[in-house]
């Protein structure tokens, strides 16, 4: 599995900086703050991300999306649980995929796998099944909040 330690902090920050979040890396010892899986996956609090050099990315990039997914008065109160519906939960794994492109050396391909080792369960059976035959729902979701153009494409914008 990638780790937050395998990849660029400048690659993770200019991704953050495009959504006006803030990527806060732990020092290894300390517990990570806002975690709702606990250590090592990644935790948010308001609109800040925790993580240490041993997050897995998937996790780093699944609580980043719930972030992006979800209306700013939850923003504002987050601590540790995301909350929402399942629609917007398949959204957060469907955003986290597109995001991935978008940091050198992670990729979807790679992420898809990392999400499959973890543990994510889709109907299909795999991630890559999921997304590509299962997850139309999600992908109206992010077109309809304004977070993924009908291109494919995502928007850098926060749900509002």
């Amino acid at each position: 599995m990638l780790l937050v330690s395998d990849v660029s902090q400048r690659a993770l920050n200019s991704l953050f900086h495009r959504y006006d979040i803030e990527l806060v890396q732990q020092e290894p010892e300390v517990a990570i703050s806002g975690s709702y899986w606990g250590e090592p996956e990644a935790g948010i609090i308001g609109r800040t991300v925790y993580v240490r050099a041993d997050t897995p990315i998937h996790s780093l990039l699944h609580e980043t999306s719930h972030l992006i997914c979800m209306t700013e008065d939850r923003r504002s109160s987050l601590d540790r649980d995301a909350g929402g519906d399942d629609l917007e939960e398949s959204a957060v794994c469907y955003l986290q995929i597109l995001l991935a492109d978008h940091i050198l050396a992670v990729g979807r391909d790679r992420l898809m796998l990392d999400m499959d080792v973890w543990g994510y369960s889709f109907r299909l059976g795999n991630t890559r099944a999921w997304f590509e035959s299962d997850a139309e729902d999600a992908a109206e979701f992010l077109m309809n909040h304004g977070l993924m153009s009908a291109s494919g494409e995502v928007t850098f914008q926060l749900r509002h």
